[in-house]
């Protein structure tokens, strides 16, 4: 940060009021200023929601077959070298990343222009990624309806609390959201608690998700019958080339949301005061990475984007940042080494419109300033 906690915190608190809010990094710039200068951002986008056949084709095929290939050379590899075999792991998850990719945008019906082509290789992707479609689908479109929204953080969300939330927990409580929010927990421990719970298991309470949680269930079950049987037919070696490879995508793919939507100057408001292109363009990172990476992960680093307008596929993504400069000029831009200090960004807070560590925390708490 350029300036202390302790500096930031004697400045006068940014006032909540709806058309008055600016984040600390665009020099006093409000919300509403934004908002009007995106007014258009519907008709500017809407040119690139065409689908496009040759390029569903070439990603299909460059996407399924090279991660296919990898995962049988695995094979081959696992009697002669399993530094050979990880880094073969290591790649083919990559490849794992852009299938997922295809399953998100039939997620949002933009992958193709029918609702019956984007499910059906929704689910087909879903047999390689193992989140169940149309319950990833629906609990990811509700994150993008309500993303930054502090009333709903329990669904398709990391759970961030706000420094006065954090403050009026206990000792205990403070104990465990710390715990929650190391590194290791949130990225091992955590994740393999989300991919063996509540991907699988119905747990969402709110109505009109039932026909989603049978959708899940069955899912589930095929998903389980087809690894059941696939380890029978091949052996345990199934499971040594399966595992890491899935482990390493895992990482990879909470990695990628954790940036998008944790970094310092991210966007959280109360629905009183949230707008949906604040959330889209300030909420939603833009992670500048090489193109091999951008490639290897179906572009989803133009976040900011993708929230705006999520019917867009992933193959013209760059196109429409590249020809709209002004959809590009208010969002958070992360490189990769930038992008590793978000694992210190813990809690928000409301006032200075900024994520903030405990460390932060409790050196404000010690002088009193919240």
């Amino acid at each position: 940060m350029s300036q202390s906690v302790a500096e930031t915190a004697q400045k006068k608190p940014v006032r909540q009021k709806k058309n008055q809010i600016a984040a600390p990094n665009l020099d006093g710039i409000t919300d509403q200023q934004i908002i009007t200068e995106l007014k258009d951002w519907a008709k500017l986008t809407k040119p690139y929601q065409q689908t496009n056949k040759k390029k569903q084709t070439i990603q299909i095929l460059n996407s399924f077959l090279p991660y296919l290939a990898i995962n049988v050379l695995m094979y081959y590899t696992l009697n002669v070298s399993l530094i050979l075999t990880f880094f073969l792991a290591f790649l083919a998850a990559f490849f794992l990343v852009r299938i997922f990719i295809i399953q998100h945008d039939c997620g949002h019906m933009s992958f193709f222009a029918k609702k019956d082509n984007n499910d059906t290789l929704g689910f087909i992707a879903s047999l390689f990624t193992t989140f169940p479609y149309k319950y990833w689908a629906r609990s990811h479109s509700f994150h993008h309806a309500h993303n930054g929204q502090l009333e709903d953080r329990e669904i398709g969300d990391i759970n961030t609390l706000t420094v006065e939330e954090y403050k009026e927990k206990n000792p205990s409580q403070r104990f465990f959201y710390r715990l929650y929010r190391n590194p290791f927990i949130l990225f091992i421990l955590g994740l393999s608690y989300y991919l063996m719970v509540p991907l699988r298991f119905p747990m969402v309470k709110k109505k009109g998700w039932e026909k989603t949680k049978r959708q899940q269930l069955i899912n589930n079950i095929i998903l389980v019958a087809l690894y059941a049987s696939l380890t029978y037919l091949i052996g345990w070696d199934f499971l040594k080339v399966q595992l890491p490879i899935f482990a390493i995508y895992a990482v990879i793919a909470l990695w990628f949301f954790y940036v998008q939507h944790q970094h310092e100057f991210t966007y959280k408001q109360w629905k009183k005061n949230w707008n949906y292109v604040i959330s889209a363009i300030r909420g939603s990172s833009f992670y500048k990475l090489p193109k091999i990476f951008n490639w290897l992960t179906g572009n989803i680093g133009y976040h900011h984007i993708h929230h705006l307008n999520s019917r867009i596929p992933n193959y013209n993504l760059i196109k429409c940042s590249e020809e709209n400069p002004i959809l590009n000029k208010y969002v958070n831009t992360l490189t990769f080494s930038e992008s590793l200090s978000c694992v210190f960004n813990h809690l928000w807070d409301e006032k200075e419109q900024r994520m903030i560590s405990f460390a932060a925390f409790r050196k404000m708490e010690k002088q009193g300033l919240v």
